[in-house]
């Protein structure tokens, strides 16, 4: 029979990053965000606990879990804040996995204890200005040049690229041309302070407030030709290995955001009044917050069938473009929702639910648009492309 019940160690995981989200992050949170300042010590704290290293060997300075227990981390961090959650997740699926998955033994040696302690945070340089959801309409270059690859170009909307502690930015590149004419495209490692890469102010952004985005630009910027991250001409299968397992990730943190919302809902329902009765002894009321659970139930089984079937090394395409589309919807709707719940109170950055609301729009735009995974999903069910 199928079983979704949890084991105890992902129990025991599930339960102290909760522990930590409330306690930790949830009452300082909100002064980060209205700063919009990147939260040092509570990324420094989620190092301690080895959240960063989740999915890594032990060899490499990892816990030895597995991507669903990073998941599972993600929902915790998400139900109290986004933010939190989107630095751990960029750092673990964006920054530290394509190292790990297609790095050489010296680049994991080299970086990975300290991508795994959070220390260093990795960021992954994928989107362009023109491109957006066109990631094969790359127009970054790199020319090998001897010994060195020289990078031209520009990337957008790249997450842990500008923080004190960003060590490297794997940025996706032309690298020359495939027998049908088509870009060969290859991923090379550039580390921060590179001559000739710089990184942009800070955007202003609607929310994630309290993560950090930058665009970056490359000016005849020179590494050794050994960053190079797995074979030349594989970047972009490697950006989609890499995006099908972040699509997972994603969808955990939009759970995540969708339960706050119920979490928010229920407190709020029991201690509001309004013609003098509590918001939760009203029908109207309750229906919603129904719906608001239900969204989060279905959304939490899509990435719990995703992420086994990645686990077992089972075809899960099909399953995380689901996982990522069911979860952004519920995280929109639930904030949606829970915002009209909570009335002008809502409307406040100071309350949980007024940064929901900002939080998960993007959720339907990163890591492929919602349009982008409607597509996919027809494709999976061979339908014509």
């Amino acid at each position: 029979m199928v079983d979704h019940r949890l084991g105890e160690d992902y129990e025991q995981l599930r339960d102290s990053v909760r522990a930590f989200a409330r306690k930790e992050v949830a009452p300082v949170i909100g002064g980060y965000y209205e700063r919009e300042e990147f939260p040092d010590p509570l990324v420094d704290g989620m190092g301690r606990m080895g959240l960063f290293g989740l999915p890594i060997p032990e060899e490499f300075g990892g816990m030895g879990g597995d991507y669903f227990a990073l998941c599972l981390a993600l929902e915790e961090l998400a139900r109290v804040d986004s933010s939190v959650a989107i630095t751990v997740e960029a750092g673990v699926s964006l920054g530290t996995m394509p190292l790990y998955r297609f790095g050489t033994r010296e680049q994991r040696e080299r970086w990975l204890p300290g991508l795994t302690s959070g220390g260093v945070l990795g960021a992954f340089g994928l989107t362009e200005p023109g491109g957006g959801s066109d990631a094969g309409a790359t127009r970054t270059t790199a020319v090998l040049d001897g010994d060195e690859w020289v990078i031209n170009g520009s990337k957008a909307f790249i997450t842990n690229s500008g923080t004190d502690r960003t060590g490297f930015v794997t940025v996706t590149a032309v690298t020359g041309s495939k027998p049908d004419g088509g870009k060969e495209i290859s991923t090379i490692l550039v580390p921060s302070g590179t001559p000739g890469f710089q990184v942009a102010p800070k955007y202003s952004k609607v929310g994630w407030n309290a993560s950090d985005t930058h665009g970056l630009t490359f000016d005849d910027c020179r590494v050794p030709a050994e960053n190079l991250i797995g074979a030349r001409g594989r970047g972009y299968a490697q950006f989609l290995s890499i995006l099908t397992e972040g699509r997972v990730a994603i969808a955990a943190l939009g759970v995540g955001l969708a339960q706050g919302c119920v979490d928010e809902c229920l407190r709020y329902a029991g201690e509001r009044e309004a013609f003098g009765k509590t918001l939760g002894q009203y029908q109207a009321i309750q229906f919603k917050i129904a719906d608001m659970e239900m969204r989060a139930h279905t959304a939490r089984l899509a990435y719990y069938d995703a992420a086994s079937r990645m686990l077992r090394d089972e075809p899960y395409t099909r399953q995380a473009v689901i996982a990522k589309l069911a979860s952004s919807n519920a995280a929109m709707d639930n904030a949606r929702d829970a915002t009209q719940i909570f009335g002008g109170y809502g409307f406040m950055n100071e309350t949980p639910v007024g940064r929901f609301y900002r939080d998960a729009k993007i959720l339907e735009i990163g890591e492929g648009t919602s349009e982008v995974q409607r597509m996919l999903i027809a494709r999976e069910l061979g339908l014509p492309g």
